[in-house]
C-alpha cells in the first residue's frame, strides 16, 4: 500500500512539474523541442540568439559580460562555424544580438547590444553595428575592423537593459528595461545620431512585465516575442505600430524554463523560434526549438 502511495505522490508531482514547465494559454506555437545539447565552453554564458540572414539556417551568438569582444556564428547542432572579434571593443555587458537592416538598403546587419548594467551606474549605452558577415568554410575565425558604434542614453535615469530589437522596415531600434515592475519600452529612431548631443532613447510605454532579458521582432515585422526567467510573451502587431500593438493583452506561450534562458529569437521564415541559456554548473542546456502550431 505503501509503493501505491508512493506512486500516486510521484506521479502527482510530476504532473506539477510539467504544468509548471510548460505553462500557456496559447496554442500558436508547439511544445518545444530539444535540438542540441549546448557543450562547447567557449559558448558558457550565452546571453543574445539572432537568426542570420545571410547564412540561412544558422544563429549568431555571444557571451555575457567581461568576456571577450566576440559574437559566434553556430548551426542548430551549436556547432561554431564563424568566430568574429570586434576589434578594440570590449564586452563591458554584451545581453542582446539582432539582425536587420541599416544603411544600405538591401544589406543585412548585425547589432551587438552593449546595453546590461546591473547597478545602473552607466550614464551611456553602446551597440555596434556592421554588416553581416558571410560564413567562409576557410576561415574560422575574422577580425571586425569596419564597424559604427551607436552610443545612446536612456531618458530620466540610468537602467539596466538586456533587450533590443531592431524594426525591419522603419530602422528604429527599440529598448526594454529589466530591473523593475513595469518595464519600459525604450525607441531610438533611426539614424540614430545627432550632430550636437548623444542621442536619447525615448520612454515610449510601460509594460506589466518584470525581468525582461531577451526581446525578437520578426522579419516582417508582424510579430514580437519578449522573455523573462519564467516565461515567453508573443503580441501579434500587424497593422499597428509597435506602441499599438505592445499596448494589447499578451499570450503566455509555452515554455520549458531554462537554467539562466536569456536570448530568443524567431527564424527568418517565421516558421518558430529558438531560446538558448546560460550553462550553469551542475545543469544542462539546450537549444529549444518552438515550432509555430494553430493559430
Amino acid at each position: 500500500m505503501r509503493s501505491v502511495i508512493f506512486i500516486l505522490l510521484f506521479l502527482g508531482s510530476f504532473s506539477c512539474i510539467e504544468k509548471k514547465t510548460l505553462h500557456s494559454d496559447s496554442d500558436l506555437f508547439l511544445a518545444p523541442k530539444s535540438v542540441a545539447e549546448l557543450t562547447d565552453r567557449k559558448l558558457h554564458e550565452v546571453s543574445g540568439l539572432a537568426a542570420s540572414a545571410n547564412n540561412p539556417g544558422l544563429l549568431w551568438t555571444h557571451n555575457d559580460s567581461g568576456n571577450e569582444a566576440v559574437i559566434y556564428l553556430v548551426d542548430d547542432h551549436l556547432t561554431i562555424q564563424l568566430a568574429c572579434r570586434i576589434k578594440g571593443v570590449k564586452n563591458r555587458d554584451w545581453e542582446d544580438i539582432a539582425v536587420g537592416p541599416g544603411p544600405t538598403n538591401g544589406k543585412s546587419y548585425v547589432y551587438i547590444a552593449d546595453i546590461g548594467d546591473n547597478n545602473a551606474r552607466y550614464s551611456f549605452k553602446h551597440i555596434y553595428r556592421f554588416e553581416e558577415p558571410i560564413l567562409d568554410p576557410q576561415k574560422q575565425e575574422v577580425t571586425i575592423t569596419e564597424f559604427d558604434t551607436i552610443t545612446f542614453r536612456l531618458e530620466g535615469e540610468n537602467k539596466d537593459t538586456e533587450a533590443i530589437m531592431i524594426h525591419p522596415r522603419t530602422k528604429d531600434l527599440f529598448i526594454v528595461s529589466k530591473r523593475e515592475k513595469p518595464v519600459y519600452l525604450y525607441q531610438l529612431k533611426y539614424p540614430y545620431s545627432s550632430n550636437a548631443d548623444t542621442p536619447t532613447a525615448a520612454k515610449v510605454m510601460s509594460l506589466p512585465l518584470t525581468q525582461i532579458v531577451s526581446a525578437g521582432i520578426s522579419t516582417d515585422g508582424n510579430e514580437i516575442l519578449m522573455k523573462n526567467y519564467d516565461n515567453i510573451y508573443y503580441w501579434n502587431i500587424k497593422n499597428k505600430t509597435i506602441k499599438e500593438g505592445l499596448q494589447e493583452q499578451p499570450q503566455k506561450l509555452r515554455y520549458i524554463e531554462e537554467p539562466q534562458g536569456e536570448a530568443i529569437t524567431f527564424t527568418r521564415n517565421g516558421n518558430g523560434f529558438y531560446t538558448l541559456s546560460e550553462k550553469l554548473l551542475g545543469e544542462k542546456t539546450f537549444l529549444y526549438f518552438y515550432s509555430r502550431g494553430h493559430p
